[in-house]
């Protein structure tokens, strides 16, 4: 079996954990106060019984959500996985489906860095790949990391610096 083609085993920080459960539990307090708007909208002008009924059906699907958004960053964190070669960028992610990508490096067009206000908050960096016909990202690298696998990636697959 050639090294290329060998499990992926670097894994991403830590902090992603933190990152993710705190990008939800935005989203849920975005989604509460809507849903509050709602409650206060129907109970205002007096909407025909059954939107109560529905508004009541999203609160039990948010609880859900919400638990779902404390589990789900633990789980992606604990399976995913990258790796690089001089052939291949490899990416591993899925707890319950399992993805497991090979990309050529002789396919990688561009690589950079990206870093949101959350990523940015933990001093994480996220890395994306582009190929001709897809993007791939790996989520939450230090920054050290980051800009070494960035570095690598495009050495190894002769991306030129662009010139402005």
């Amino acid at each position: 079996m050639s090294e290329g083609l060998l499990s992926p085993n670097k894994k991403l920080s830590k902090k992603a954990v933190k990152v993710w459960r705190l990008s939800e539990s935005l989203s849920n307090v975005i989604s509460i106060i809507v849903l509050a708007i709602l409650f206060y909208l129907d109970y205002y002008f007096s909407w025909v019984y059954w939107i109560n009924w529905i508004l009541i059906g999203l609160v039990v699907i948010g609880i859900v959500g919400g638990i779902w958004g404390y589990i789900k960053p633990g789980l992606l964190y604990k399976h995913w996985r990258y790796d690089i070669s001089e052939e291949f960028l490899q990416l591993k992610s899925g707890a319950i489906k399992e993805e497991h990508q090979l990309v050529p490096m002789t396919k990688i067009q561009s690589v950079s860095t990206k870093q949101g206000p959350l990523l940015r908050k933990y001093g994480l960096y996220a890395v994306t790949v582009q190929t001709m016909g897809s993007t791939h990202t790996i989520p939450a690298l230090e920054k050290a990391v980051a800009t070494e696998l960035r570095n690598t990636i495009a050495m190894y697959a002769k991306v030129e610096e662009m010139e402005e």
